[in-house]
């Protein structure tokens, strides 16, 4: 009977496994039938910042309220509500964009996609809250990014941008296409500059024997190496593509904010933001916080909108596998 009782154990085994596997390859058949099925990259997401401020709020207050007190409050509310669904249609509306910012500008691709949503369903009295945190980075990224937010401008929506940390160079570059410019009092605002930065081994490799043979057609093909031995003409082709590129970035600041004086904000220099209100850098100190609350105090309907990128097919992939390792350890 012993025998019989562990052949029993090893076909339940066996079976458990074998159940396994196929409810594993069905999920793995299912997964990439779904991201199959999906031929947009991503899908815009919306949060009803007005509700979610009243949420908070209300926690507070069941909270801190006698049980009469909130009762009656609730009930005061409900009435509040109902009047305000009644004219939402005709609220004027701020949509909230964020845009964090690295070297790359990784988010433009995210950013474009937002405003091409916006620009559709927008009316003359709606406007556009950008919260833009960049240090700066890449000249042609932060430039297309500068760009897209033109294109609220163009159809004639109301642009503010709003800098709690820091917009700086690339950073700023976005920011000073806004209709009006908000910042925190620390934020760090400016840098209006360019710089060039390559890394030379050419003399570790010289020391150790290595040669590097560079073959280029065009006198200003390669200006700067990373390998070759530099030259005193091609640092100097260099600096100038610098200063040219320095000269773009301030001739479109001041075509977004002529008052600027751009021999003193211009130098690549950076200031907080009670110092870039003095210079006109900015509009106003407040934080993206307290301009929400104004907004829906003032009536308006404010909806936060982000890009979320739809998953890759390793990603789905991947969280099948965890679904399916967690099952068979449970």
């Amino acid at each position: 009977m012993q025998w019989l009782s562990e052949y029993g154990l090893f076909l339940a085994k066996t079976l458990t496994v074998f159940i396994s596997i196929i409810f594993c390859g069905l999920s793995l058949i299912g997964a990439i039938a779904r991201a199959r099925a999906f031929a947009r990259e991503g899908q815009i997401r919306l949060m009803d910042l007005n509700e979610r401020y009243r949420d908070l709020s209300d926690a507070l207050r069941e909270a801190s309220y006698s049980p009469k007190q909130y009762k009656q409050y609730l009930k005061t509310e409900k009435l509040r509500l109902k009047r305000e669904e009644a004219l939402a249609d005709d609220k004027p509306r701020t949509y909230v964009v964020s845009f964090d910012g690295d070297v790359r500008a990784s988010e433009l691709d995210g950013l474009r996609e937002v405003i091409s949503a916006i620009i559709p369903v927008a009316h003359e009295r709606d406007e556009v809250l950008l919260c833009v945190e960049s240090p700066g980075g890449s000249v042609h990224a932060y430039g297309l990014a500068a760009s897209q937010l033109l294109r609220l401008k163009d159809v004639k929506l109301r642009l503010v941008v709003a800098v709690d940390k820091v917009a700086a160079s690339g950073g700023y570059m976005m920011a000073c296409t806004a209709d009006t410019i908000i910042a925190a009092p620390f934020a760090v605002v400016g840098s209006i500059g360019a710089v060039m930065e390559v890394p030379n081994v050419y003399r570790l490799l010289n020391k150790h024997g290595v040669d590097v043979e560079q073959v280029t057609a065009g006198e200003y093909k390669r200006t700067l190496s990373v390998l070759a031995e530099n030259s005193a003409k091609g640092r100097t082709k260099a600096r100038e593509e610098v200063e040219e590129v320095h000269q773009l970035f301030k001739d479109f600041v001041l075509h977004q904010r002529p008052s600027l004086e751009m021999a003193v904000v211009g130098t690549g220099a950076f200031w907080h933001g009670s110092q870039a209100l003095a210079l006109g850098l900015v509009d106003r100190l407040e934080t993206s916080d307290a301009y929400i609350q104004r907004a829906i105090q003032e009536g308006r309907r404010v909806l936060q909108v982000a890009y979320e990128p739809e998953r890759g097919l390793k990603e789905r992939l991947l969280r099948v596998g965890a679904r399916m390792w967690t099952l068979l350890r449970g």
